[in-house]
């Protein structure tokens, strides 16, 4: 701890047995500087940077006064301008005096408040603590038991920039950034209604993390939202360091591999699951929003099928679920048409098939087994490596690795067709955290198709669907948008119809029930 050259008083050494964490229980600020003094070097001792900085002031520098922040969190030498930020605080209606006593400054402070807008008067050292913590300064007053803090943080932010995990050809550009400020303004300057609210918690006990849920009033179900501050509730000292740690309490089911919350770094993915009466939870330093409920259709949509044509965007949606099927049956398909019904390949496909497979001296699940090890391995690689050798290596490992199985025998070129359009397929997915699910369950399908050939597979995905069909998400069902009897619900399920026909669409949704409410109006 540095103190200023004008620190002439002798302070009291830090015990060594004194906590190096907040008070547990508050204790009100005193009106001896040198009894304050003890507490916050008691509170933040071993701390390198943090800083006390003794000063006099009034117009007969007859008042002392100290002020405590972290100089790794606040502005630039603070304590430039903190004789000259007191001195405008007092002199506001004291300017004609030439003298004052504390007792006066204090009243003033009492009956005006503070007049800077970042500035708050706090009553206790746990306030006084979590303030610099916060990145404020906070300043003591000699004979006064309250203390003014105000925000002085300065650390160092990433400006918004595209969306990397989910970039888009026509549409906004610009993502969140890990300021939870700057996230809720943007969502509120694309969302200017007064039904929109924002509500706060803080989490954990050492990080003190703020987590903020939105909604918009009158679109969310009332028992939707009761369930969701419920089980938010649950966390209780629990650290939250990033959004995706809410899933752990928000989800129905935990030993699911499909997802039952929905991630997104769009500001306007946020705004149309507003009006679609969703829930989004966002968390200080995290640049993702958390979306809730959501339906299995809900992972092969993204923004942008609303800025294109509807016939360009059915058809893009309509390639995303056959991806999907295809990363999850196509590797187990093959092992079973070539193990157990040979009969269905066509003889000159099946020819060729046997042809390759000459001289390979693993059955086709083993010889499977090793070629997704080594493409999920290559994946795993080329996301960890640094940018600008990640993909080159990704793309000549599978090159060389493919070429390599092939001329030793140790995989057949269809094979290597096999798993190299499962990955591309499995890239399709608008959705990381969806892929992730098919890559889970691909292993089990493969297995069952070894074991019995195409009733496996039949089996295996019986099992998926009943699955899918009792999982929730916040309690709504999964397949919510598939096994409803209304025609119109299901239309941006799969087909994207036009704008005037899609009274269900995120966009309009909002504007029908608004219409249903003025016409039931009496």
């Amino acid at each position: 701890m540095r103190h200023s050259p004008d620190d002439n008083s002798s302070s009291p050494a830090p015990s060594s047995s004194s906590a190096s964490e907040a008070p547990s229980s508050p204790e009100a600020i005193s009106s001896c500087l040198e009894r304050n003094k003890a507490a916050m070097e008691n509170a933040f001792v071993q701390c390198g940077d943090f800083q006390i900085v003794h000063w006099n002031y009034g117009p007969d520098l007859g008042q002392s006064a100290f002020s405590v922040y972290f100089e790794t969190l606040t502005k630039t030498a603070p304590a430039r301008h903190l004789k000259d930020a007191l001195q405008n605080l007092v002199t506001c209606e004291m300017e004609s005096a030439t003298s004052f006593t504390i007792e006066e400054v204090m009243e003033f402070f009492e009956r005006f408040g503070v007049s800077s807008l970042s500035a708050e008067l706090i009553e206790d050292l746990e306030q006084a603590v979590t303030g610099v913590l916060d990145g404020k300064v906070v300043i003591f007053f000699n004979g006064w038991c309250k203390a003014i803090a105000y925000m002085a943080l300065d650390v160092e932010r990433r400006q918004a920039s595209e969306p990397i995990s989910e970039p888009s050809v026509q549409g906004p550009q610009v993502g969140f950034t890990e300021t939870l400020d700057r996230n809720l303004g943007v969502v509120r300057s694309l969302l200017k209604s007064p039904k929109l609210k924002f509500e706060f918690i803080q989490a954990g006990e050492e990080s003190r993390r703020a987590v903020s849920y939105g909604y918009l009033e009158n679109s969310v179900k009332p028992e939707l939202l009761d369930e969701f501050k419920k089980r938010l509730n649950c966390i209780g000292k629990a650290e939250i360091l990033e959004v995706s740690y809410l899933e752990e309490w928000i989800g129905d089911n935990r030993f699911s591999p499909f997802p039952q919350v929905r991630y997104t770094e769009r500001p306007d993915t946020v705004v149309a699951s507003l009006l679609d009466g969703k829930i989004v939870a966002m968390v200080n330093g995290s640049p993702n929003a958390m979306i809730c409920p959501v339906t299995f259709m809900e992972f092969f949509m993204t923004s942008e099928d609303y800025y294109n044509r509807t016939i360009f965007s059915s058809l893009i949606r309509l390639i995303r679920v056959a991806a999907f099927s295809i990363a999850l049956l196509l590797p187990s398909t093959y092992i079973a048409l070539s193990t157990f019904h040979s009969e269905l390949i066509p003889t000159v496909l099946l020819l060729a098939i046997l042809n390759t497979r000459e001289g390979i001296p693993f059955p086709a699940m083993i010889e499977a087994l090793i070629m997704e090890f080594f493409f999920e391995l290559l994946r795993e690689a080329g996301i960890r490596l640094p940018r600008p050798i990640g993909s080159a290596v990704s793309i000549v490992g599978a090159l060389v690795i493919g070429q390599a199985a092939i001329q030793s025998q140790i995989a057949s070129p269809v094979m290597v067709i096999v798993v190299a359009l499962t990955g591309i397929a499995s890239f399709a997915l608008p959705q990381y955290n969806m892929a992730i699910a098919i890559r889970i369950l691909r292993f089990p399908l493969m297995f069952l198709a070894a074991s019995f050939g195409g009733l496996g597979i039949m089996v295996g995905f019986i099992l998926i669907f009943l699955h899918l069909a009792t999982l929730r998400s916040l309690g709504q069902p999964y397949l919510a948008s598939l096994t409803t009897l209304d025609a119109r619900r299901m239309r941006d399920a799969i087909i994207v119809m036009p704008r005037q026909m899609l009274i269900h669409s995120p966009r309009s949704r909002h504007l029908f029930r608004k219409n249903s409410e003025r016409k039931n109006a009496p």
